[in-house]
């Protein structure tokens, strides 16, 4: 099915290793909590890392990420045939890795009564350090466009040490560019596990914030098609 099946394990992968960092760090009672951004930043590029493997081995290109998905299929560089399909898996694969984290975590979440003691939708999805929404959006489309920029030079990232330098990439990403908004750069990423937070009967949750939701949403989205039809331009 074009790809589907190595982009729903890959994204899986990607978001029980990424979001199960933020639950890790923010949850009463859990023996990595109070760790440091560049645990997160760590955490969530060896995500990718193992992510982009897994994809590869069961036949995708390792997208695991809607705008790369659409910046790509828009200028050429992934057949048009393929996009339902990674979509489809990149959604329903986050999904299933945010419900794996919440039954991983569900004693932590019963003990953390309130946000202060970790219960908040931001183990899950991003959030804006500083409510500007509109340069929340730029931030995300700033730090999508060079993570595919850089990701569109790297060739075939699913083979031999590529995938680490992807993780790499997203390390680096969200060390210089992702404290402002938690660098989504990824709708999949961000709305899926979201959406698990808001219909699953998580222990003593807070809200969602779906007033910020499009911020991840078409952020990436226009970062991922900017850094495309540039490559496709100066290539």
């Amino acid at each position: 099915m074009h790809g589907f099946l190595g982009e729903f394990l890959g994204t899986m992968v990607l978001i029980v290793f990424g979001v199960g960092s933020g639950a890790a760090m923010n949850l009463k009672g859990n023996y990595a909590r109070h760790q440091n951004w560049t645990f997160i930043c760590l955490a969530w590029g060896l995500a990718v890392t193992f992510g982009v493997y897994v994809a590869g081995q069961f036949g995708s290109d390792g997208h695991l990420n809607p705008a790369v998905t659409v910046g790509f299929a828009l200028f050429g560089y992934l057949p048009m045939a393929n996009v339902w399909p990674y979509l489809l898996g990149q959604f329903l694969g986050a999904f299933i890795g945010a419900v794996i984290v919440i039954i991983q975590y569900y004693p932590h979440f019963q003990a953390a009564k309130t946000a202060a003691d970790g219960n908040q939708v931001g183990i899950f999805a991003t959030g804006p350090a500083i409510s500007n929404l509109v340069f929340n959006f730029l931030s995300e489309t700033i730090a999508t466009f060079f993570f595919i920029f850089v990701l569109l030079n790297l060739g075939n990232f699913t083979q031999g040490l590529k995938p680490l330098m992807v993780g790499l990439l997203i390390v680096v990403v969200g060390q210089t560019l992702g404290g402002t908004t938690g660098f989504a750069i990824n709708p999949a990423r961000d709305w899926a596990p979201r959406l698990a937070y808001t219909i699953l009967p998580v222990p003593n949750k807070g809200l969602a914030n779906w007033g910020y939701a499009w911020v991840p949403m078409f952020g990436p989205l226009l970062g991922g098609i900017l850094a495309a039809g540039l490559e496709t331009i100066i290539s």
